[in-house]
């Protein structure tokens, strides 16, 4: 009798944990099957799940075709968001509101985006024991009529099918905002050095060729450029230059309560079959950091979400294990048994030992050979066979000698916070980007 008491509290205590799965509910309805297809895309699935309760008002797929079909990504989120009511609504709690009405707010109303009502639905007991559901919005009508239960689990989540689209005024006339300018977006969020550094390089083409299909970009602040102890990144290659900046970005739409279900490590636009480039996503409550094995950057703001491109920006710059290791940890204090390293010929005297380890992709040029361990060497000499270069502080490189590096433009002062950006070669960025189409 003892053991099934505790088996009932653990199986309680394991559907607690767990919460509930709006996807997995709906694939048990093959005629909601559209419907449970736009929560996927457009990552509302994961809002609808990480809520304590919530009640989905979900629509066949011969209206979701007729509703939706026409609709960018980023205004059926919006149209679906309105469906999904922050309070538990079952049918006893429906033929309770005895012929009056009642208002919820919606997951549309906590973006802040709502206009007027329409964040908020109108629910009425309407003659002959109906209930009908309608936008807040002056002027909506109450078309959508409860059809049926379809899952409870009280009071956690509910599903209701309603016999037509909640529509709210204006919303289907939204224009979609995929087409907004980034490089203009991070400047004014304070990302002025990483807009101008994906700009000059070509990589800005990389994204916009990848946003059609989901974009989400991880863009480093002005002030993460000017930390001490950044790498010089002059011993990077073009091919390595670009993949540091291509490293900052998610080749898919990640909003930020998506990325926190994350539990393996990401993949990102720098991922190829050789190297895996990737970013493992940690979390503490509402806070994400995100690893990339040598470095941690944590998220500060939101920039957009507006499907299918995300962009946050971040305190620090994400350097890839590829191309960086990691600081020895500080040996403890005292070890007297135990001798310190001997000092590098080209160690810097103030500054933490850091070796690089620059390991080019397989397309890479040639790699500018370093044997410097110190987190800020000197760069090199340019050679007539070495590539273009981007230090921290210093001289500009010598121009390139190759007719096609002439790509971009050089400069040194403002925004770059001491970094220069040479020309690149055209014929990189456009190999990413076919890669990319293909």
């Amino acid at each position: 009798m003892a053991t099934s008491r505790i088996m009932i509290l653990f199986l309680l205590f394991i559907a607690t944990v767990t919460g509930h799965n709006i996807t997995d509910i709906l694939k048990d309805f093959p005629e909601f099957s559209e419907f449970n297809n736009y929560l996927t895309q457009t990552k509302l699935a994961d809002e609808i799940n990480s809520q304590g309760t919530i009640t989905v008002l979900v629509f066949n797929n011969t209206f979701a075709s007729e509703y939706l079909a026409n609709q960018p990504l980023s205004v059926v989120k919006v149209a679906l968001s309105i469906h999904c009511l922050l309070d538990y609504f079952d049918r006893p709690k429906l033929q309770a509101i005895g012929g009056g009405s009642m208002t919820s707010t919606t997951l549309y109303q906590t973006t802040g985006n709502a206009v007027g009502e329409t964040g908020f639905v109108n629910i009425t007991d309407l003659v002959g024991g109906k209930v009908g559901f309608g936008s807040g919005g002056t002027g909506s009508r109450l078309d959508a009529l409860y059809e049926r239960s379809v899952k409870q689990i009280p009071y956690n989540i509910s599903v209701l099918e309603i016999s037509s689209p909640i529509v709210a005024p204006g919303i289907l006339k939204t224009p979609p905002r995929s087409n907004a300018n980034i490089t203009s977006l991070l400047e004014k969020a304070g990302c002025k050095t990483f807009a101008n550094l994906i700009s000059d390089t070509g990589v800005l083409k990389v994204y916009l060729t990848a946003e059609p299909r989901g974009l989400t970009v991880f863009a480093p602040t002005d002030a993460a450029f000017r930390a001490s102890g950044l790498p010089d990144f002059g011993n990077l290659t073009d091919t390595e230059f670009i993949s540091l900046l291509l490293y900052h970005a998610i080749p898919g739409y990640v909003p930020k309560i998506s990325l926190m279900t994350e539990k393996n490590p990401v993949r990102t636009l720098a991922s190829n079959e050789i190297e895996k480039f990737g970013l493992t996503v940690r979390t503490n409550g509402d806070s994400v950091t995100l690893d990339s094995g040598i470095d941690n950057s944590h998220i500060e703001s939101s920039v957009l979400d507006s499907v299918p491109i995300s962009i946050f920006k971040i305190d620090h710059v994400l350097l890839p294990a590829e191309y960086f290791t990691k600081p020895p940890s500080p040996a403890p204090v005292p070890v007297p048994e135990a001798s310190p390293p001997s000092p590098s010929a080209h160690s810097a005297p103030s500054a933490p030992s850091v070796p690089s380890a620059h390991r080019p992709i397989a397309s890479s040029p040639a790699p500018v050979t370093t044997t410097s361990p110190t987190i800020s060497p000197p760069a090199p000499p340019a050679s007539p066979t070495s590539p273009a270069s981007y230090p921290v502080s210093g001289p500009a490189p010598a121009p390139s000698d190759s007719p096609t590096a002439d790509t971009g433009s050089s400069n040194s002062s403002g925004a770059y916070a001491g970094i220069n950006v040479p020309v690149l070669l055209l014929a990189l960025v456009t190999g990413i980007i076919s890669s990319i189409v293909g």
